[in-house]
């Protein structure tokens, strides 16, 4: 049986009265919809339909079904429907509704106008008339009412904290189809920035002032206020702070900023435990002085410790103009390194200066530096060397990633370039150049990443070039399947400059007396790459491919080493943690080997 009815005036009144209320309820019976094509109409009938607690059995209920009827005619009118119909079929199990929409109210006229300032300021007249409704358009209520409320936020964000609808109204003629808008604005006057309010230790004052994308009678802007809050924030100075307009304290249009802070602890201690694969157990002890000035100067040391590995470094910084971003730092350090694989023993002393620039909220950063490394060290022969160097650098960098620790889309490139001369403090000549990228994208559950490396070392001298600045490949974050640093040529020749004689750079076994050749000495050129593919098995899990390649070496005559295997990812809530198990294949060396690694892949 069919049932067919016209919803009336007072029935809709007093559903809408009801719809209110929050809709608790979940409409129960499965209808199927037909008369209406639009998908948002037929969304905003389901979730007015949530709204009834009714039962299947009582739908032959005329009254029920006037209670439907009402329901889907709420549901329609705010998109200009307001002569609608339904009638309900009941037929066995199916349940449907035939909704005659019939035709809709268009919009006949748009009064629109400003008041005060606004009316002469070309942005806020601009966002005023960008009111999408127009003359022959089918009413849209959500659009009338989203849009007064966009408005009146517009107004506080740009300073018209005064602003007020002076007059809005929607005249809906139903007979004639018709709908009259008026919208008439009064903006008041638009404030301005006035001073900052600083509560607190009055030592970051300075800082405060360097901080500040504004200046004092500058037209306000909450954009620019969020600007100054993540900057506060990010600088590193604060364990809290906030800054907010207070606008009950405005005099002459102007607001002050108050900032409410709390500075960081005089002293930070943090403690670090991490393991790899290449370095073993390692434990970083790092301390941290905010302030030292109230220019913002501040000082940190870092105690690396590991097997291969034992460091301290000191690096005293100096905030220029754009603290966050825009800094001098002057790093001291000492490193001492013993690689068994690789017969290497250095210590090595470095004091550098690093002007680092960064434009706001890009992905760029330049560091130019001058760095004095003095290394006493061990390379694949018994002779001692200590090398002096004075060195000019420049480096660039792009990263540009979705999360710090957990990545699924991210960019990384990098030019590193250095330079010594021996007629300027430098004991050779030496020429160091390295590039090198990485991308991480992901589609669904599946993962990939694409990093290579290049690099070059141009000396007159290579005999002298120190441990640390030679090249080496294998590892971890290289390629996999051979030892951290494993990769580079095995003996070097090099002519002495003074005499001109050959040296032969060898490893001779203290028991034996023989020659060892497995035994990497480094190499004046790095290049590698590696392709790695991964699938989301659950919800933190992660299975990979991958395979590397790669060399170190002195002239490209020797083939290329391989690594290739499998392994898992573990997003773990500190960042990924990630083991292989890989082969590697070369000339030299064909092994398995299990890596560890744990941190971010960019």
């Amino acid at each position: 049986m069919i049932h067919r009815f016209t919803v009336n005036a007072w029935q809709r009144f007093v559903l809408s009265c009801a719809l209110v209320l929050p809709a608790f309820c979940t409409f129960a019976i499965d209808v199927d919809i037909e008369g209406v094509e639009d998908g948002k109409l037929e969304d905003n009938i389901r979730l007015h339909l949530n709204s009834l607690d009714i039962s299947k059995d009582v739908l032959s209920d005329p009254f029920w079904q006037d209670e439907l009827g009402a329901t889907v005619s709420t549901a329609v009118e705010p998109f200009g429907y307001y002569n609608s119909t339904t009638t309900v079929e009941v037929s066995g199990d199916d349940v449907i509704l035939h909704v005659n929409l019939d035709t809709p109210l268009t919009v006949t006229n748009v009064t629109r106008e400003i008041i005060g300032t606004g009316r002469e300021d070309k942005d806020f007249r601009d966002r005023f008339n960008a009111f999408s409704l127009k003359k022959g358009d089918v009413l849209n209520q959500p659009v009338y009412e989203n849009f007064k409320s966009s408005m009146f936020n517009y107004a506080l964000s740009h300073g018209y904290f005064d602003f007020n609808w002076q007059a809005t109204r929607l005249d809906l003629v139903r007979e004639e189809r018709a709908a009259n808008i008026l919208l008439i604005a009064q903006s008041g006057p638009r404030y301005k920035f006035g001073e900052v309010k600083l509560i607190g230790d009055q030592k970051s004052e300075a800082i405060l002032n360097r901080l500040k994308p504004f200046e004092s009678g500058e037209y306000y802007s909450s954009a620019k206020l969020t600007e100054f809050n993540r900057r506060l924030n990010q600088s590193g100075y604060f364990s809290r702070v906030i800054a907010r307009p207070v606008v009950s304290e405005a005099v002459d249009l102007t607001v002050p900023v108050e900032i409410t802070l709390v500075h960081k602890p005089r002293d930070t201690f943090n403690v670090g435990l991490g393991a790899a694969t290449d370095t073993g157990a390692r434990l970083r002890l790092k301390w941290e002085r905010p302030w030292i000035n109230t220019r913002g100067h501040s000082v940190t040391s870092e105690l690396f410790l590991s097997s291969p590995e034992q460091s301290f470094t000191v690096d005293y910084r100096i905030p220029m103009q754009d603290i966050t971003n825009d800094y001098l730092s002057i790093e001291g350090g000492y490193q001492f390194i013993d690689y068994s694989n690789t017969n290497t023993e250095a210590e090595t002393l470095t004091v550098a200066a690093h002007r680092y620039w960064q434009e706001a909220n890009s992905p760029w950063q330049q560091d130019g530096s001058l760095t004095y490394l003095r290394e006493n060290y061990t390379q694949g022969t018994s002779v001692e060397q200590t090398t002096q160097l004075v060195m000019p650098g420049y480096a660039i960098r792009y990263l540009d990633r979705n999360d710090p620790l957990n990545i699924t889309r991210g960019t990384y490139l990098q030019a590193f370039f250095q330079f010594g001369r021996d007629n300027a403090g430098s004991d050779i000549n030496i020429t160091k150049t390295v590039l090198e990228g990485g991308m991480i994208r992901t589609l669904n559950k599946h993962w990939l990443m694409l990093r290579a490396e290049g690099g070059a070392i141009e000396t007159n001298d290579f005999y002298r070039v120190p441990a640390s600045l030679r090249f080496f490949a294998g590892g971890d974050q290289s390629i996999r399947g051979f030892a951290y640093r494993d990769i580079s040529p095995k003996k070097n020749v090099y002519i002495d400059p003074e005499t001109g004689e050959e040296i032969v750079d060898v490893i001779i076994d203290p028991e034996t007396g023989e020659e060892l050749t497995d035994v990497s000495v480094g190499g004046r050129y790095l290049v590698t790459a590696s392709v790695e593919y991964a699938y989301r098995i659950a919800e933190n899990w992660r299975a990979a491919v991958f395979t590397d390649a790669g060399t170190a070496t002195n002239d490209f005559d020797e083939g290329l080493a391989y690594g290739f295997g499998v392994g898992f990812h573990w997003l773990s809530p500190i960042g990924p943690v990630r083991v292989y198990g890989a082969r590697g294949l070369s000339e030299f060396e064909n092994s398995w080997r299990l890596h560890f690694i744990l941190g971010p892949e960019l």
